[in-house]
C-alpha cells in the first residue's frame, strides 16, 4: 500500500523531548504505514523508520538508494516490500538548541520479519473471546469485535479482550518501556493519562476523539515505612494510592475504557441510550462522572442504605438517573442485567470485560514506578473480584511482551463477612459456594456472589496467589493504626493490610519482600467509619485504637494538666 501523510499529533510525539522515542505505528482507523510530516517546523521535513514504518522527527538525516530527504514532503508510492533495509542516522532537536551528544542515536532498522513479507505489519487490534479457564485445551474460533455490544458468549461464559499479541511483539520490551515512560506527566491528548499512555495495550483501534478521559491513572505508590517497620517488621513496604483520582478510586481507571467505547457506538449510531450500572458505591460515582463529560445518560441501581453519603452524592451531583432498590448488591446485579437484556442500555458492570483493560494498567503502572523492577507481592481487596484478573493480566502482558521476566505472586483480602473465594480457596479450590453478604464496613466488596469468580480463580492459580480474609474488627484496627501513621485509608484497604499482618506473622511474606498493598479507593469516602471506630460507637467492637477528642474547660490551668498528662504518658521522662 502507500504510505499515507498524517499528523504527528496522533500518536503524542513531541519533538522537543529530552529523550528520542519512537512510537509503534498507528492502529484502528489507519491500516497502512505511514509518514508523519511535523505541522509546522523550521527545519527540512525529518523522517525516522521503524520496522517499516516512517515517523516524524525534529531532524533526521536518512541515506538509502531508495529515500532522500527532500525540502518538499511529498507522498511517496514506496511500497513496504522496498524497505528491504534502510539505515537511518536520528538526531533529535530542540527549536533552539541540539539535545547533548548522548541524546542522539544511530539506529539501523530492517523491516519485519513475517510468514509473508510481501504484507505490512497488521494494525493494532483486539477482539473479544470466550474467557477460557483451561489454557491447554482447543482454541475456540469463537469471537466478537470490539463494536458489537455483546457481554457473555455464546455458552454464557465471561469474555475477555484478547490483543494481537504477535503484532504487539514485533516491538521488544525495551521499546514498549521507553515509550511508556515518554508519555509519563505530558498533557499530550489522551497520552497523559495512566490508562490511555499505554492505548496501544488497551483499545488500540478507538479514535482519539471518542476518548473519554479525566487523565485518570498515574496514582501514587508510596513507600509505607513505619507502618511497614512498626507493625509487621518490613523495610520494603508500599501503598498504591488508586483513590487518588477523578472520582475518588480505581474504577475511573476501567469506566474510562468503556465510557470511552459507548462514546464511539454512539457516534457509530449502535442503540445505545444509556449506560447503566449495579454498583456498592465506587462504580456509580465513576460511571457518572465519564457519563456526564460525554454527555451520556447514566443509570445506576444501588442497594438502599448500604453506601455512604459520600458516595451516594456523585452520581447524584452528575445527574445520573438513581434507583435505590431495597436488595443487597447481588440483587441489584440480578436486576440491571435483565434490564439490560430488554432495553438499549449498555451494561457497565465488570461482567463487560471493556473496564478490565483500564483496570489492568494499574499493574503496568506499578512495575513502571520501580523502574520496571517486579515486586514478590501484590495485596487486592476482592468483591466482584474483577481487579484480581485485571492485576494479573497487566502483569502478564508485561512478561509475555518482554518488559519483565516474572510476575509478583497475587493475594486477594476478602472481608469475612462476605468470603466466597475464601471459603473456595480454603476448600483446595473443590467446591464453590456463594455466600448471603453480611454487612462489612468494607461496603464495597460486600458481595457473596461474585461475577468474576472465574477469572480470579485463573489468575491466583496462575501466580501461585493466596486468598486471605479480615474480621470487622480486624480491619478497623487495621485501618486505625495505618491511620496513626499518617495515611488515611478506608476499610477496604484495611482488609487489605490485615491479611499483610497475617501473612507476615505465619512468615508467608518474609520481612524483606517487596509488597504492595492496593488501596482501591480513597479514605474520605468513609468518613464516617472512622468517626464511629474513634467514638468508641460501633457495637461489639472493643475500637481499642480509638483516639476521641478531650473535652477540657477554657482555663489555662485545665488545659495545662492534660497537656502535662498527654506528655507524660507519651514519653515517661517529660
Amino acid at each position: 500500500p502507500d504510505l499515507t501523510v498524517l499528523s504527528p499529533s496522533s500518536l503524542g510525539l513531541s519533538t522537543n523531548s529530552k529523550s528520542m522515542q519512537i512510537p509503534p505505528p498507528p492502529g484502528g482507523q489507519n491500516p497502512t504505514p505511514s509518514i508523519l510530516i511535523p505541522s509546522s517546523s523550521t527545519h527540512p521535513p525529518s523522517l525516522s523508520l521503524y520496522d517499516g514504518f516512517l515517523f516524524p522527527l525534529s531532524r533526521l538525516s536518512l541515506s538509502s538508494s531508495l529515500l532522500q530527504n527532500s525540502k518538499t514532503p511529498k507522498p511517496t508510492n514506496l511500497t513496504h516490500r522496498s524497505l528491504s533495509k534502510i539505515t537511518c542516522t536520528i538526531k533529535t532537536t530542540t527549536p533552539t538548541d541540539l539535545l547533548p551528544s548522548q541524546h542522539r542515536v544511530t539506529t539501523p532498522v530492517s523491516t519485519p520479519s513475517h510468514k509473508n513479507r510481501l504484507n505490512p505489519i497488521r494494525p493494532f487490534s483486539a477482539k473479544y473471546v470466550p474467557f477460557n479457564l483451561d489454557p491447554n485445551s482447543v482454541t475456540t474460533t469463537e469471537s466478537y469485535w470490539l463494536d458489537e455490544i455483546i457481554y457473555r458468549s455464546k455458552s454464557g461464559s465471561l469474555l475477555d479482550v484478547q490483543h494481537d499479541m504477535e503484532v504487539l511483539k514485533h516491538y521488544d520490551g525495551n521499546y514498549w518501556k521507553a515509550l511508556f515512560d515518554s508519555r509519563v506527566g505530558t498533557t499530550k491528548w489522551p497520552y497523559g493519562s495512566g490508562v490511555w499512555s499505554k492505548k496501544e495495550w488497551v483499545l488500540p483501534e478507538i479514535d482519539d476523539d471518542d476518548i473519554v478521559s479525566a487523565f485518570e491513572g498515574n496514582s501514587n505508590l508510596f513507600r509505607a515505612e513505619r507502618f511497614g517497620k512498626q507493625y509487621v517488621g518490613m523495610n520494603d513496604l508500599w501503598v498504591k494510592h488508586c483513590g487518588i483520582s477523578h472520582t475518588g478510586s480505581f474504577k475511573d481507571l476501567g469506566m474510562t475504557v468503556l465510557v470511552s467505547q459507548v462514546n464511539r457506538l454512539r457516534k457509530l449510531g449502535k442503540p445505545v441510550v444509556g449506560v447503566g450500572c449495579a454498583s456498592t458505591g465506587d462504580t456509580s460515582a465513576a460511571l457518572s462522572a465519564y457519563c456526564a463529560s460525554a454527555g451520556i445518560p447514566s443509570i445506576v441501581f444501588l442497594p438502599a442504605n448500604k453506601i455512604s453519603i459520600a458516595q451516594l452524592v456523585q452520581p447524584i451531583a452528575n445527574g445520573t438517573f438513581v434507583l435505590s432498590i431495597e436488595t443487597d448488591f447481588d440483587g441489584c446485579m440480578k436486576l440491571i442485567r435483565e434490564v439490560t437484556s430488554e432495553l438499549p442500555i449498555y451494561l457497565a458492570n465488570s461482567l463487560n470485560s471493556l473496564r478490565l483493560e483500564g483496570q489492568k494498567t494499574a499493574a503496568i503502572e506499578i512495575l513502571q514506578q520501580f523502574d520496571w523492577e517486579v515486586p514478590d507481592w501484590v495485596i487486592v481487596p476482592g468483591g466482584n473480584l474483577g481487579n484480581v484478573y485485571a492485576f494479573y493480566k497487566g502483569f502478564k502482558m508485561c512478561e509475555e511482551l518482554g518488559l519483565v521476566d516474572r510476575i509478583p505472586r497475587l493475594v486477594c483480602a476478602q472481608a469475612a463477612n462476605a468470603n466466597p473465594l475464601y471459603l473456595f480457596y480454603k476448600s483446595g479450590w473443590s467446591e464453590f459456594k456463594p455466600v448471603k453478604a453480611s454487612t462489612t464496613f468494607a461496603s464495597a466488596i460486600q458481595i457473596g456472589d461474585p461475577v468474576s469468580m472465574d477469572r480470579a480463580v485463573f489468575a491466583l492459580k496462575n501466580c501461585d496467589g493466596i486468598v486471605e480474609e479480615a474480621t470487622e474488627e480486624e480491619l478497623m484496627d487495621a485501618v486505625a493504626l495505618a491511620d496513626s501513621t499518617g495515611m488515611f485509608i478506608r476499610p477496604h484497604t484495611g482488609v487489605a493490610l490485615t491479611a499483610l499482618m497475617k501473612l507476615r506473622n505465619r512468615g508467608v511474606i518474609g520481612p524483606t519482600d517487596r509488597t504492595v498493598v492496593v488501596s482501591t479507593a480513597h479514605g474520605l469516602k468513609f468518613t464516617q467509619s472512622k468517626v464511629d471506630n474513634h467514638s468508641k460507637a460501633i457495637k461489639d467492637m472493643t475500637c481499642r485504637f480509638a483516639n476521641p477528642p478531650v473535652q477540657v474547660k477554657a482555663d489555662f490551668g485545665a488545659v495545662m494538666d492534660v497537656l502535662k498528662k498527654h506528655l507524660s504518658d507519651k514519653s515517661p521522662s517529660f
